[in-house]
């Protein structure tokens, strides 16, 4: 017989607050499901849940058809059960289990976030952005950062979709949790304005506009539901293009076509000549914002997956 209908509790429980002994009422994000055969023969259910504090699995052995039918992986699910400890890990007893309404699913409280506030590193790329001069750029910048709608998805966005453990994704990930994008975008251009001082022959408006644009196309490369996954757009343009077709649309008057195609060129090499298609670099800029991109999503991809980890 199926469980019986549930009503949500009034304080939402996170994993991070789950304990031995407790019952448990709330709505996370299935990133595991599998229906298994225990040694009696009976099935059962096997799932993983997360939310932005972390994961746990749970497991039904009563009903597990039943509930197997209403959810899929990937989805946002309500779920009632009872915490055990199990093998010195906590686990959940699966009572109950169904895909959650529109009015409980709100991606952000089950994604990863960046642990650095975001409305520090929001102010520190107007900064940043108050450091270019050139009136072209400037401008352009200034129209991206002043869309509302695109600076809220410059906020959310990560950089990577974060690699998850028997699914075939790389490891290669890096800032791939909401608010990435903004995290990698600060540190790339206060590299890029510290190599300016290095080397004064670098130009600088040229160098630091491109670095804050750099990565803008990842605002339309990603999809937030109980993962973080790649949008149709991304998976067949990729964010280099996107960004590409964002700047376009943000082009102010003033930007003068020598100007504008040399910003593009920054961004278009900005992962390596072979990932732009043999496109060689054709300024000192673009070769330096290669190396200054690279480098950030390195060091961040050896404090996340160890120093051997490789970063794309």
């Amino acid at each position: 017989m199926a469980s019986a209908p549930f009503v949500a509790s009034e304080t939402a429980p996170t994993v991070a607050t789950l304990r031995a002994g407790e019952d448990v009422d709330g709505v996370f994000a299935c990133t595991r499901k599998e229906r298994q055969i225990s040694r009696a023969g009976t099935p059962y259910l096997t799932i993983e849940v997360r939310d932005h504090t972390g994961s746990i699995i749970g497991r039904a052995f009563r009903d597990a058809d039943v509930l197997a039918g209403r959810f899929e992986r990937g989805e946002l699910v309500r779920l009632r059960g009872h915490v055990e400890r199990f093998r010195d890990a906590l686990q959940i007893e699966v009572r109950a289990i169904a895909r959650a309404d529109d009015a409980d699913a709100d991606p952000t409280r089950f994604l990863p976030v960046a642990y650095r506030d975001l409305d520090e590193l929001e102010g520190f790329l107007e900064h940043l952005a108050a450091e270019v001069y050139d009136p072209g750029l400037r401008g352009l910048l200034e129209r991206v950062l002043g869309d509302q709608g695109l600076r809220a998805q410059i906020r959310r966005a990560p950089c990577s979709v974060p690699a998850v453990v028997g699914t075939g994704r790389p490891s290669s990930a890096h800032h791939a949790y909401l608010g990435g994008l903004l995290e990698h975008t600060v540190a790339v251009t206060s590299m890029a304005l510290e190599l300016c001082t290095l080397h004064p022959r670098l130009d600088r408006d040229l160098l630091v506009g491109a670095a804050i644009v750099h990565d803008v196309g990842k605002t339309r490369e990603f999809t937030y539901g109980a993962e973080i996954e790649r949008s149709r757009e991304g998976r067949m343009l990729g964010h280099v293009e996107l960004g590409l077709r964002v700047i376009g649309s943000h082009l102010p008057g003033g930007l003068d076509f020598d100007r504008r195609l040399a910003l593009e060129h920054c961004v278009m090499l900005h992962h390596g000549q072979e990932a732009a298609g043999g496109q060689r670099f054709a300024s000192a800029e673009a070769l330096a914002l290669y190396r200054l991109n690279a480098l950030d999503a390195q060091v961040k991809g050896a404090f996340e997956h160890g120093a051997g980890a490789r970063t794309d």
